[in-house]
């Protein structure tokens, strides 16, 4: 059957098919669709699939890993900074292996589309010793995901496989199977010891996995997802990797490609390939999105440094994302027409949307700024990231998930007072809570604003796991009752709001301070659910 299918969803009906029996995530653009793909599907929604949104990428990690534990196939999805969250995991499933394939599919982001930076997963990939596979579009992407599952469970390893912005949220036509294999039955590993990474156990699964290396490079040999594509001019070789192999061909539509090319789409990488192609040219031309990674691998992987042409040496630009126009440049080809953006296309910078109860937070906190001065506030990522941008110039830093909460406290440490940490219900949950635990042990003077629009409103309004839920955990983490407040970001309560802020600023030890307002573009269904569990009364007198 022929379906259009953007490259998340092409992933997900392709673990599908494969006999997935669950996948579990946190909300991460651009990673998100594929999740949201497969708990639309019947089988999800008929319990035959689990689909879960984790906590955060660690934990999903952890809970596909508890399935694989049992036999089942599972899978876990993030971006590429949620593999930085769920590192831990991944390496050490690496030493123990796995029972049930084990898929983990990672999302990068050339450019910066919605993300702190361009990290490659691939390293993670390479740094574990596990199985990456990239693929190029979204027919190999759909068929790629039974063969990870295969994959996987013939090493015994975690699989990963690596997408980027432009796969994942394109579209193709792709051709799917007419049968799903069925799912694995339960049946927990006969070895469960190797799942116990005490240094004794762990050491034997060490040098297991170093023993499987070997048998890993003839796998990327011989599978046929890495291809050797014969040529005629021997100026020059080309190693192309993942998406990038369309950014190619769209230079050769209408003549034929004529030079020796490697196209990779499995790691380690098939080094007998590498080496003919080496051997046979005079120069290599290294074409991939993301991080040189092969790049820097090939200079010194094969000895022919001298011959290696790519992001390191400025044929091809370190950063953002390739195109056509790169490649050709890299080439020597006669680069295409650039046409500049219309003037009446004016950007226009990312903003709240109209009615969001961050505005009205915004505005409270910037009230008070004039009198605690410049790089108190402490964000983190969300919507609420945007309090950095005019008019509101209200944040100082914002780095990764959860580090508001450390920092403010940081800063509070060294003397620096007052200092404010401002964190999303959801962010909160994902990796605020343990900052605000050590900042109760240390009584350290920092206030803590939660913004709690009830959702995961960033990446598309998932319902946010701390629902109805932050005055307890604030409370069971440790932070005094008279501390934990309740406001409502409305016009109306202005005045009553500020009053709490510079009360709770001036307090010499950690207050919370929700600012609960379910999320303007919630559905209705959502906004139920959010009315039926905020149901504490806001601490005005």
């Amino acid at each position: 059957m022929k379906k259009i299918f953007l490259g998340n969803e092409a992933i997900a009906q392709g673990a599908v098919d494969a006999g997935l029996s669950g996948i579990y995530a946190y909300p991460g653009t651009p990673s998100t669709e594929i999740t949201e793909y497969i708990q639309k599907t019947p089988e999800a929604k008929s319990g035959e699939i689990k689909s879960s949104w984790a906590v955060n990428e660690k934990v999903a990690y952890e809970e596909a890993l508890g399935m694989s534990f049992v036999g089942k196939r599972a899978m876990t999805a993030m971006k590429h900074v949620g593999l930085n969250v769920a590192a831990d995991p991944f390496v050490n499933s690496a030493i123990s292996g796995v029972n049930g394939g084990l898929v983990l599919v990672v999302a990068d982001d050339p450019s910066q589309h919605s993300s702190q930076n361009e990290q490659d997963s691939r390293y993670y990939g390479k740094f574990a010793m596990v199985p990456v596979l990239e693929p190029s579009n979204q027919q190999e992407a759909y068929d790629m995901m039974a063969y990870a599952f295969d994959l996987s469970e013939k090493f015994r390893l975690p699989v990963m496989v690596r997408s980027v912005t432009r796969l994942s949220h394109s579209r193709s036509i792709v051709q799917t199977k007419d049968t799903k294999r069925p799912q694995n039955p339960l049946q927990p590993p006969e070895d469960s010891k190797r799942f116990v990474l005490v240094p004794s156990y762990a050491r034997k699964q060490y040098a297991k996995l170093i023993e499987k290396q070997k048998l890993l490079e003839e796998e990327s040999e011989t599978s046929g997802w890495n291809s050797f594509i014969e040529g005629t001019d021997r100026s020059l070789g080309i190693v192309v990797s993942g998406i990038a192999y369309n950014y190619l061909m769209e230079n050769f539509q209408d003549k034929p490609l004529p030079y020796d090319t490697v196209k990779i789409n499995q790691y380690p990488l098939p080094r007998k390939m590498l080496r003919k192609l080496f051997e046979r040219n005079e120069k290599i031309l290294i074409i991939e999105e993301g991080y040189p990674f092969i790049e820097e691998m090939l200079g010194d992987y094969l000895g022919f440094s001298d011959k290696v042409m790519g992001k390191l040496t400025g044929h091809l630009p370190r950063t953002g994302e390739l195109n056509p126009n790169a490649v050709a440049a890299a080439l020597g080809l006669e680069e295409p027409t650039n046409y500049e953006i219309p003037r009446f296309v004016a950007p226009r910078p990312p903003q709240l949307c109209p009615g969001c109860g961050h505005i009205d937070m915004y505005n409270e906190i910037k009230s008070l700024l004039d009198e605690i001065g410049d790089n108190h506030v402490f964000s983190d990522i969300g919507c609420y990231s945007l309090g950095v941008m005019e008019p509101f110039d209200a944040i100082d830093t914002i780095i990764d998930m959860g580090a508001s909460i450390p920092m403010a406290k940081g800063a509070a440490d060294a003397g620096w007072k007052p200092s404010i940490a401002v964190i999303g219900d959801s962010t909160f949950t994902h990796s605020g809570m343990t900052g605000l635990l050590g900042a109760v042990w240390d009584k350290s003077p920092i206030t803590v604003i939660i913004a709690d629009n009830s959702a995961v409103a960033m990446t598309g309004g998932q319902p946010s796991l701390a629902l109805g839920r932050l005055y307890e955990i604030a409370k069971g983490l440790g932070v005094e009752e008279e501390h934990i407040k309740v406001v409502i970001p409305l016009k109306k309560y202005f005045d009553k709001n500020v009053e709490i802020l510079k009360k709770e600023i001036a307090y010499q030890g950690p207050s919370v301070i929700i600012y609960q307002r379910p999320c303007v573009t919630m559905s209705k269904e959502m906004k139920e659910l959010a009315k039926k569990f905020n149901t504490l009364e806001p601490s005005y007198d």
